[in-house]
């Protein structure tokens, strides 16, 4: 083993996948990329890194809703644009080419080009640490994309996409919940 500096640990343990995240400030729509992800649990509670220096971050806290849109792999480079450029100076909608398709539950956008796309309401805003914690209220899925792999980000600009699949369903049946 050799030493690994501290601030390049994260690149070990950086979750995932890179999500998309819709908001609506009232006048207009935006979107921002994130690659601090998490699952809190077996529902549809997870929880996002942001913070004011994001364009997004005040229609969070005002509105108090999004949408976690997921991106494959045939996304990077829209997914990686829309996280270098803001949405104050920009419409990335119209940039990135996005076509935006109205939620049911929230008024910020889902993206249609996206596999799948879940609404969301905050729950709560850990202001010291900037995580968001966001409990979904619907989902969406387009199950006839042909590109389902998703990106994850190390941390230092470069990605890892999903691979290979290994089914040990049968094995953990007793710790899954019902109807996985």
């Amino acid at each position: 083993m050799e030493n690994l500096p501290l601030n390049k640990v994260f690149t070990l343990i950086e979750p995932g996948p890179v999500v998309l995240v819709t908001t609506r400030d009232g006048r207009r729509d935006n979107v921002m990329t994130i690659t601090w992800t998490m699952v809190l649990d077996f529902s549809a509670s997870f929880a996002i890194t942001t913070g004011p220096w994001n364009y997004s971050y005040g229609a969070l806290k005002k509105n108090k809703e999004c949408v976690i849109a997921i991106p494959t792999v045939d996304m990077l480079d829209i997914a990686v644009g829309i996280g270098t450029c803001s949405g104050r100076e920009e419409d990335k909608f119209e940039k990135f080419g996005l076509t935006r398709a109205k939620a049911k539950h929230v008024r910020a956008p889902l993206i249609e080009q996206c596999l799948a796309n879940i609404e969301c309401r905050v729950a709560d805003i850990i202001e010291p640490y900037n995580i968001i914690v966001l409990q979904g209220v619907a989902a969406w899925i387009d199950s006839d994309r042909k590109e389902k792999r998703l990106l994850h980000a190390i941390g230092d600009g470069t990605f890892v996409v999903d691979g290979r699949n290994f089914d040990r369903k049968e094995m953990m049946q007793s710790k899954l919940p019902d109807g996985v």
